[in-house]
């Protein structure tokens, strides 16, 4: 037993003594020791592995990911999701999923850069960095040469090059509320942050082109509309795509000459 702890104190010493031969002290005062040493809890979900490293790290390498699959390969669950479909062909896991946190730390992450980093590393040549300027410019190329339609036209400021350069729609035409009415590029007016668009101002409640954007429900295109909705508004001649006519522009509930009427 003393013989391996003097082996071990052995080592140590000797990988100390070489990183002070390869880095200054300045170099030596930004490495977080102790961090290596105890890097932190780990979550509830992985507290097990606490005392067994090598199930997630790989010595010089780190944590890969075939690891991970060794464990995640029967959540099926996760590909079977259009949002988290990609996982099936994704070849790193520890840019959205950080452990050591915590034993009560969300340990997913959505990073949109952090995939476009992982889809870039993918590429027969992954030791060329991403540059924006180069893949901005490559794309132009691209449109000019087909003849093609600059898409997205616009982009919300808040969305970077990289995740611009994302197909939102493989992941969430699910939760698109538009239909495609207003194309599949979701960057051109949703950040990646949230969904909601706290600066939107809607067009005037004086507009007549309502059905640009809404389409009205099912019930509309019944009975259901003549008999009912439409005379709760007051409007027995109103239209179906003529929204202006029952409907105010504070919430889809606020009939005109009924206030705030829900009945379905």
């Amino acid at each position: 037993m003393i013989k391996w702890i003097i082996v071990i104190l052995g080592l140590v010493a000797a990988g100390f003594g070489v990183s002070h031969f390869f880095h200054t002290p300045e170099d030596l005062a930004k490495i977080p020791w102790e961090q290596m040493v105890e890097p932190g809890s780990l979550s509830k979900a992985h507290a097990f592995l606490a005392d067994d490293c090598l199930s997630c790290h790989t010595p010089v390498e780190g944590v890969e990911r075939d690891k991970c699959v060794a464990c995640h390969a029967n959540d099926t669950h996760i590909v079977a999701r259009q949002p988290t479909a990609f996982h099936a062909d994704i070849t790193e896991c520890a840019s959205c999923h950080t452990e050591h946190q915590g034993e009560d730390a969300k340990i997913s992450l959505m990073n949109h850069i952090a995939l476009v980093d992982i889809g870039f590393n993918m590429l027969p040549n992954p030791n060329v960095p991403f540059d924006e300027g180069a893949a901005t410019m490559a794309f132009l190329e691209n449109v000019l040469a087909n003849k093609q339609t600059a898409d997205p036209l616009f982009v919300h400021p808040d969305v970077s090059d990289k995740e611009a350069l994302l197909n939102c729609s493989q992941c969430h035409s699910n939760d698109d509320r538009h239909f495609t009415l207003f194309g599949e590029d979701c960057v051109q007016c949703h950040s990646t942050d949230k969904w909601s668009l706290p600066t939107f101002i809607h067009p005037s409640s004086q507009s007549r082109d309502c059905n640009q954007c809404h389409e009205a429900p099912p019930s509309h295109y019944m009975q259901h509309f003549k008999m009912i909705s439409a005379k709760v508004a007051g409007e027995p001649k109103a239209k179906v795509e003529a929204c202006y006519a029952c409907h105010q522009s504070t919430s889809w509930n606020d009939i005109k000459r009924a206030g705030w009427y829900k009945h379905h």
